[in-house]
């Protein structure tokens, strides 16, 4: 599925990003060799940063 539509970004290259260290919307554009463009995907990365944050809390515990 589909994160970022202008970027062709799947949900599987924001997961990889966000695996890699990304802490930021910002993050997963670099690590993905692009940028934003209308940002309607913004709100689901920073949804799929936060779910991630909380599985490694999670898992710490």
């Amino acid at each position: 599925m589909y994160v970022c539509n202008c970027n062709g970004l799947r949900q599987r290259d924001v997961a990889l990003a966000i695996e890699a260290g990304a802490q930021r919307p910002r993050d997963v554009f670099s690590r993905n060799g692009c940028a934003a463009q209308c940002a309607k995907c913004v709100c689901e990365m920073r949804q799929m940063i936060d779910d991630s944050r909380l599985s490694f809390a999670l898992a710490a515990e």
